[in-house]
């Protein structure tokens, strides 16, 4: 029988492990993750809305517009006035034309601000606009 000699290398250099190819693919599937994921935007307050019988679930909206108790108008987690309710919405447009757009009233909130606030939004161009309401 023949006898095989085996030399044990005391560490030497051809046995480091090269990562290279697993930080492109985590890179990779990072970049992936962040292009594909959306995110959820808040209006800035917190609203109390009203509830509905009729209420409807919809996918998420990419500009929510909200109107507090107070009669507020809230977009992005910033107080806007209703006149410029329409130059904020033709911005966040810009970044996402086909997007829609929610209106979340607060139950104590006047109507005639809503309805002032839908038609600003509408008058952008943008038709699918939803109120967010309660489901009973």
């Amino acid at each position: 029988m023949a006898r095989r000699n085996i030399s044990q290398s005391g560490g030497g250099e051809d046995e480091d492990v090269n990562v290279t190819p697993l930080l492109d693919i985590v890179f990779i599937m990072l970049i992936f993750f962040i292009v594909t994921s959306t995110f959820v935007k808040e209006p800035g307050v917190e609203v109390t809305r009203p509830f509905a019988e009729s209420a409807t679930e919809r996918k998420a909206a990419s500009i929510i517009v909200a109107i507090s108790d107070k009669d507020e108008i809230w977009i992005n987690k910033e107080q806007v006035p209703l006149e410029a309710v329409k130059t904020m919405v033709e911005q966040l447009r810009r970044e996402n034309p086909k997007g829609t757009a929610v209106v979340q009233a607060d139950a104590k909130s006047k109507t005639r601000l809503l309805v002032e606030v839908v038609n600003q939004i509408r008058s952008t161009g943008l038709t699918d606009v939803a109120v967010s309401t309660e489901d009973v």
